[in-house]
């Protein structure tokens, strides 16, 4: 599996990117897909993910800003950004949960340790 994440940029403070991340490989629809971001000198946090079957997880900080989406056609997942800040700076990663596993509980999709693989990771940089 290849994952190819692009979109990212520098934007102002109250604007909007979308990041798209290509996955290369089996079975596209039957991963779970997710966003994480890694800001400078903290640790990877989980930003959003969207399951096999179309189940959004999203944490407590984008929630209402970020939209998880993905298009099986195109075996691609998409991070929609809106009123970006300041501290939504960060390299973002996407990742794929191939185990086909579901569960309602939002813990499992945002541990780094169910995703067997990740993305490269796009900067995105906000500007005040």
């Amino acid at each position: 599996v290849q994952l190819q994440a692009s979109g990212g940029g520098l934007v102002q403070a109250g604007g909007s990117l979308r990041l798209s991340c290509v996955y290369s490989g089996r079975a596209f629809s039957s991963n779970t897909m997710g966003w994480f971001r890694q800001a400078p000198g903290k640790e990877r946090e989980f930003v959003a993910a969207i399951s096999w079957s179309d189940t959004t997880y999203y944490s407590d900080s984008v929630k209402g800003r970020f939209t998880i989406s993905r298009d099986n056609t195109k075996n691609t997942v998409y991070l929609q950004m809106n009123s970006l800040n300041t501290e939504d700076t960060a390299v973002y990663y996407c990742a794929a949960d191939s185990s086909t596993y579901y569960t309602s509980s939002s813990r499992y999709y945002s541990t780094p340790s169910v995703y067997g693989s990740w993305g490269q990771g796009t900067l995105v940089t906000v500007s005040s």
